[in-house]
């Protein structure tokens, strides 16, 4: 057996927020993101809703869950 361990090769991968290249691995605490603030802006929109998904609200009447358990 051989002391030495294979290379593992770098991962990069595109941040979400800057579209930068971001090192995706452990070494890089803020993985998926660059930086500290590209983690920190994407948490914001997360924070204050910016990622929402537009949705129609249900009719009043609409018997939500398992009718059997109402």
């Amino acid at each position: 057996m051989s002391d030495t361990a294979t290379p593992v090769p770098k991962k990069w991968v595109v941040c979400p927020t800057c579209k930068g290249k971001s090192l995706y691995a452990a070494s890089n605490a803020y993985r998926p993101f660059c930086c500290e603030r590209c983690k920190n802006v994407d948490f914001g929109a997360w924070a204050s809703a910016s990622f929402s998904l537009p949705a129609e609200a249900p009719p009043d009447d609409l018997v939500f869950g398992d009718a059997r358990l109402q």
